[in-house]
């Protein structure tokens, strides 16, 4: 098969072919070399934007620095801007690749990629993919992802399927009928992967549960499944190794950066030391040794068109205690810095928290499907869950006795059943919302 995908990079004018070879150099390099290349970066990318970028120059206040972590942390609101604003001398919108965050932080913003780095980006999936015998350019993906309603952007996507060698399933309806229509694909179809967001991939698999069938008895051909986005906890995770028959892949990544951890085949959360440099920052912008809980903050060594040094992606996590530079090990992903719930007595708890523990209660029976929760006031969320039938007043009390020992007691609880949960334009679920 013709290497479509890279083909219609190239085309674009993203080198592709020098991107893959200079990330196998990248690769290649000894743990003392790798530390040295990472070290040698950080240094390059912060002059380079120091010297072109008056953006960064002002962010920073001098064209010049001397240590690392005087640098100032970047945030998204700092980016919230005209884009021709903080582009570097010699890049303009038409020689740059120019995308658009989700907003899922709640600060969307457009930003840009100078076309090495943007095919570096590529570069960079099609060797983490690789780890599971996938192949960018023939294999075939079973999709679950949103799409643009509008005609154009419902074109453009329909046409970067068709090159993506893709198949796309519809998200924002996920009615038994829907999920039944599927399940029909994957009999008569040799998908390879299935790739998309967390909650729609896991409503599949409970809907596959519910007609005890295992995807890859029907499917032979699949090998892995990649979910990204949205969290994945570890009973989601049991539940579609058990449903779908074949490794579930856990992806963090962020569509102005690139992919920041991948799991590899020793079930590890790798972080990319590739084309990114992640540290774990307190709330005073000091750098916490590896095992501490902290602020997720990525440097892109490569980006050249637009700064992203010491960039707050709004995100909470651990990198494990083994981690080293060369190879870091993302630990644990604990939320969004935004997605943090302020209780009655002061005290602050990742929204994740609540979610969690209703979780590991409502789900027992099989009988809620998908459900969000949403904080009102200081003591008061809303619970909205698509179920077969109403909760019952004894898994109401479980929840609310869970709560008040996991978290504290005398908060208040509204429950409506839903026929369908919002998504936002992309499709993705938001899983927690504080209003507060």
């Amino acid at each position: 098969m013709l290497p479509i995908f890279d083909l219609s990079l190239q085309f674009n004018g993203y080198p592709i072919k020098e991107a893959k070879a200079e990330l196998q150099k990248i690769v290649a390099l000894t743990s003392s070399e790798k530390e040295h290349f990472i070290e040698n970066k950080k240094k390059e990318i912060v002059e380079f934007h120091l010297k072109n970028n008056p953006f960064y120059q002002e962010l920073v206040g001098t064209k010049s620095y001397t240590n690392w972590n005087d640098l100032p942390v970047l945030n998204k609101q700092n980016l919230q801007q005209p884009l021709s604003q903080r582009l570097s001398k010699g890049y303009t919108l038409k020689n740059v690749y120019v995308g658009k965050t989700s907003g899922s932080s709640g600060n969307p913003f457009i930003f840009a990629r100078d076309k090495f780095t943007h095919a570096l980006f590529w570069a960079s999936s099609a060797y983490r993919f690789g780890w599971y015998d996938i192949n960018l350019n023939s294999s075939y993906q079973a999709r679950f992802y949103g799409v643009p309603l509008d005609f154009m952007g419902y074109q453009k996507e329909k046409l970067k399927d068709l090159l993506g060698n893709r198949l796309r399933f519809p998200i924002f309806n996920l009615s038994d009928d829907v999920l039944e229509k599927m399940l029909e694909k994957f009999k008569h179809k040799k998908f390879d992967y299935i790739n998309g967001y967390t909650s729609s991939i896991v409503l599949f698999a409970k809907f596959l549960k519910q007609k005890n069938i295992v995807l890859k008895d029907l499917c032979p051909s699949l090998k892995a499944c990649v979910v990204t986005s949205e969290m994945l906890f570890e009973g989601d995770k049991i539940l579609l190794e058990t449903q779908l028959g074949i490794p579930i892949i856990n992806e963090y990544g962020a569509s102005e950066l690139d992919l920041i951890a991948f799991q590899n085949t020793q079930d590890e959360w790798q972080v990319n030391a590739e084309t990114l440099f992640v540290e774990i920052l307190d709330d005073n912008d000091v750098v916490l040794p590896y095992g501490q809980e902290g602020r997720i903050v990525v440097t892109s060594l490569f980006n050249k068109a637009h700064p992203f040094i010491r960039y707050d992606i709004g995100d909470i996590g651990i990198l494990d205690e083994k981690s080293t530079l060369q190879k870091p090990i993302l630990k644990k992903l604990i939320g969004r810095t935004n997605d943090v719930a302020i209780l009655p007595s002061g005290k602050k708890s990742p929204g994740l928290t609540f979610y969690y523990i209703t979780k590991s209660i409502i789900e027992d029976d099989g009988n809620v499907k998908e459900f969000t929760i949403k904080q009102i006031k200081m003591d008061t969320f809303e619970i909205e869950y698509v179920s077969e039938t109403i909760l019952s007043a004894a898994q109401i009390q479980k929840i609310e006795q869970a709560i008040a020992l996991y978290l504290e007691p005398n908060l208040k609880f509204s429950y409506s059943q839903k026929e369908v949960l919002k998504r936002n334009k992309r499709g993705k679920l938001k899983q927690f919302t504080s209003m507060v």
